[in-house]
This record gives C-alpha cells, sequence and structure tokens, in this order.
C-alpha cells in the first residue's frame, strides 16, 4: 500500500479556503493560457483539485489525476482517470498542456522524462507545454516538509527533462509563483493579477519555476 493522496491533500488544504484558492488561480490559468498562445485544447496533467483547468478559458479542456477529479471538477471539463503514463489519452490531439506540480511527485528522474514524452506524444505538432514546480533551489528549506516530495528539482533540470523528451524550450523563468498557498501575503485575486503583471516580484517572492516548451512542427 501506497501513499493515501486523498487524505495526504484533504490534510494539507484543511485550513485553506477552496473558493478563494480557485479564484486566484483562476488568475494564474488565464496569464498561463496567454503564455501558451491561447490554446483550444487543453489538457491539464496531475490536475488535483482542478483550480487550474476549472477556469482555463479554452474551448475543450481535459483532466488528469490518480486521485480523480470529480469532487471539484467543473461540468465543461472531461476526466481521464489514471496516472499520466496509464491514463487513455488522445494521440496528436491537444495544443496546450499544464503540468503544475507535478514532477517533484515522480519516483525517479526516468519516470520525469516518460512523464513528459507521454504528454509529448498527446500534443498536436506546435503545442504548447507549460510546467511548474517548487524549484529546490529557491525552497531547499522547506521542500521536503510535503510528504509526497521525492525528486529534488530546479528549473536547469526541467529545462533539459523537456528538451530531452523532444520538446523546444521556449522560455525558463526559474522565479515565478511564491512555494506555497500559506505565504505572508495574503491571497486574493486582485493581488495576483498584479503580482503577474510585476516580474520584479518574481524574483523576490517567486520560488517555482515555469518552463514553457513547444512541440517541433
Amino acid at each position: 500500500m501506497g501513499i493515501n493522496y486523498q487524505r495526504l491533500y484533504d490534510y494539507r488544504l484543511s485550513g485553506v479556503d477552496q473558493a478563494l484558492r480557485q479564484a486566484v488561480w483562476a488568475e494564474i490559468a488565464f496569464y498561463l493560457h496567454g503564455k501558451t498562445a491561447w490554446p483550444a485544447r487543453v489538457l491539464d496533467a496531475g490536475a488535483g483539485r482542478c483550480e487550474l483547468i476549472n477556469t482555463v478559458p479554452a474551448a475543450e479542456r481535459w483532466a488528469v489525476d490518480v486521485c480523480g477529479c470529480d469532487e471539484y471538477r467543473h461540468p465543461g471539463v472531461r476526466a481521464v482517470p489514471g496516472g499520466i503514463m496509464d491514463a487513455e489519452l488522445p494521440h496528436g490531439y491537444f495544443d496546450g498542456v499544464f503540468v503544475s506540480n507535478v514532477l517533484e511527485h515522480l519516483p525517479s528522474q526516468d519516470a520525469v522524462g516518460a512523464a513528459l514524452a507521454r504528454l509529448g506524444e498527446s500534443l498536436a505538432a506546435g503545442g504548447r507545454i507549460a510546467v511548474m514546480g517548487p524549484n529546490f533551489r529557491y525552497c531547499a528549506r522547506g521542500y521536503f516538509d510535503c510528504a509526497d516530495h521525492t525528486l529534488a528539482l530546479t528549473h536547469v533540470a526541467v529545462a533539459e527533462h523537456l528538451y530531452a523528451a523532444g520538446f523546444d524550450v521556449t522560455e525558463v523563468i526559474a522565479r515565478f509563483l511564491p512555494y506555497s498557498f500559506r505565504g505572508r501575503l495574503p491571497a486574493s485575486p486582485r493581488l495576483t493579477r498584479t503580482y503577474l503583471r510585476c516580474p520584479m516580484l518574481w524574483r523576490v517572492l517567486g520560488k517555482q519555476f515555469l518552463i514553457l516548451g513547444a512541440k517541433p512542427g
């Protein structure tokens, strides 16, 4: 028996206002949608509570997560059960893929490479991928406080993984979002919107990377 992820995340997020969390992620989702050239068919690989995919303004939205997505998923989002490697995904179909706070949970560096390669297979030629996660270089002290963090990843390593998996790396942002939703600043959509418009703040508060890539062709 492995980790009961449902109970783990219920415990971790027990003191978080889910409605406010969703509103904050709506701002992040809109920003990421623009950074990936406004894709029409979007896959969220490791959707969790679906905060990102629920609010992406795309015509078609799919969510994959090992815990299932039904409790928080909006009706317009199509859920695919399973993990990245075993979910039944169409080949060459999506023009945008989001991978947010997923890779650090995988069991090995080889698993990271395999997961990214599988997502590349589901992307159409010219499709974009956005990979976000905690940057070990800037949050090492609390990184392994999370029971499900197994790999120490930095922006440099993830960019290498993306390229090795067949993507063109188009942008590497070492410091993007703060590490945790429970930061010193109160979470609010307005503050989040302001933060996303001020990259100077990222260099002070950002502890998660954002790596952007494209599938050749």
